[in-house]
């Protein structure tokens, strides 16, 4: 379980495939802290430490993993976003995260704001219990933020100076590729309403 609120960022120094999965090396100023069998959320997307070196960890996506998030379209020097599992007596300062990812959208317009900056995305609103809601929550790359806009197949965000600063959202650019996960409470709401057949 995660929050939303992201702890680091973490640099991609090495990929290695192996049949359908991909093992990841990451530089990051977490590396010393953590443990074998610990889970991250990388990008919003939640996998296990398999290996800790000095200033670097090795995790692995699995292929149902890379089919459904950005992962899969890494490539060494890109920045990823990290944070560590919650503690139990952890304030909640973002929103229930699970780390798993419901599908990836895509940015199509970045406006700067006087000091802030609204992204906008797209995603598949056919996948079924997929839905954002007037200033509700969303992860984007693991972020959690506020959406407003809200309306089929596509939201945006405000991003403050300091999200802006302190995570990979200011490298994305109009087309870029970002994990989402959707509010597990309204997930949960839209199924109960529209019921288990559909």
């Amino acid at each position: 379980m995660f929050s939303g609120i992201v702890e680091a960022t973490g640099k991609i120094v090495n990929k290695t495939a192996y049949r359908a999965n991909i093992t990841f090396e990451i530089a990051s100023t977490l590396s010393k802290e953590l443990k074998v069998d610990q889970s991250i959320a990388h990008n919003g997307a939640c996998l296990t430490v398999i290996e800790v070196k000095e200033n670097s960890y090795l995790v692995t996506a699995v292929d149902e993993t890379l089919g459904k998030t950005n992962l899969g379209l890494l490539q060494v020097g890109d920045i990823v976003n990290l944070e560590r599992s919650l503690k139990l007596d952890s304030r909640l300062d973002g929103h229930i995260v699970q780390g798993h990812v419901d599908q990836t959208g895509t940015c199509f317009s970045i406006k700067e704001n006087d000091g802030s900056w609204i992204y906008s995305f797209d995603y598949n609103q056919i996948i079924a219990n997929n839905v954002t809601v007037e200033k509700g929550s969303i992860t984007v790359n693991g972020i959690s933020l506020t959406v407003f806009s809200s309306k089929p197949g596509a939201f945006s965000v405000a991003v403050i100076p300091y999200t802006y600063e302190h995570t990979n959202i200011k490298y994305l650019k109009e087309g870029s590729v970002v994990n989402l996960e959707f509010d597990i409470i309204g997930k949960y709401v839209k199924r109960l309403i529209a019921g288990y057949d559909n």
